[in-house]
């Protein structure tokens, strides 16, 4: 398993690091378009479409994507977008765990399917929006998920005692959402100080353009990237499933890998907008 998970990694590495540092951010559009093409195909089999609807339905997330791009979105951030993207996925969250694993099956499926949908291309206009403001940019979004994930797990296997949602997902505790908090916190500082505060980062912008609610922002999001995990839970539970799928050998999913991302994407985005 470990060796399978290794070559799976390198491989996306492979993949994924030429197209992110190309002077052109086009290629990072067309690997993130086929990433999200392929999680709307698991979103589909998540909601019992079949084969040919998940196929269908990945079709369709590749067009409405092509489409974001083929009028220009992908250089033309919107406040108001992302505002409303970022504030549905709060309310949409706040519902969904509240309601829990049971909650999850009452929801008529047509309107499961084209939430789903909106927040998969919303993700990717999101992370094609980054790259396109810059490489650092885009990096420090992905890093404050990745160390917020870090921090909470080596927290959370440390001294996790109080179960942040088991009825959702057992094993992650509040001590390791505190973790992931200190840990997303250090991170702005570090890239602060190294980048500077005029630097082409997510955390530098926050700092230069409301530096008293900087640290409040990071925290924010880095919340949002535990709901998004906790959402993406309690929808496989509700399936019945471990993973999102086998199409990462290891590794589960693509929406096994980016459940962090659907929320903190467009809410970073919408934190941008702000301070631009």
């Amino acid at each position: 398993m470990l060796r399978t998970r290794i070559i799976t990694a390198l491989v996306l590495l492979a993949v994924l690091l030429p197209a992110l540092f190309y002077a052109d951010p086009t290629p990072f559009g067309i690997v993130a378009l086929v990433m999200i093409a392929a999680a709307a195909w698991e979103w589909g089999r998540l909601n019992q479409m079949g084969q040919a609807g998940a196929c269908a339905l990945a079709l369709v997330a590749a067009a409405l994507c092509a489409a974001m791009w083929q009028v220009g979105w992908l250089v033309r951030p919107s406040l108001t977008l992302w505002t409303l993207a970022g504030g549905a996925w709060v309310l949409a969250a706040v519902l969904l765990i509240r309601g829990g694993v049971p909650g999850w099956a009452p929801i008529p499926r047509l309107l499961r399917i084209l939430g789903g949908l909106l927040a998969l291309c919303l993700a990717w206009l999101a992370v094609v929006q980054a790259r396109v403001i810059g490489i650092g940019f885009l990096l420090s979004v992905l890093t404050l998920v990745w160390m917020a994930d870090i921090g909470a797990y080596a927290a959370g296997r440390s001294f996790g005692r109080r179960k942040l949602a088991p009825a959702i997902s057992p094993g992650k505790s509040w001590e390791g959402v505190y973790g992931g908090a200190v840990g997303v916190l250090l991170l702005a500082a570090g890239w602060v100080l190294v980048d500077g505060p005029a630097g082409n980062n997510l955390f530098s912008r926050l700092w230069t353009g409301m530096p008293w609610l900087m640290p409040l922002a990071v925290l924010f999001l880095c919340a949002m990237s535990v709901v998004g995990d906790l959402v993406e839970s309690l929808i496989k539970r509700s399936a019945g499933v471990k993973d999102s799928s086998g199409l990462l050998p290891g590794h589960g999913g693509v929406l096994d890998r980016v459940d962090a991302l659907l929320p903190t994407l467009p809410l970073a985005m919408m934190l941008y907008c702000v301070v631009a």
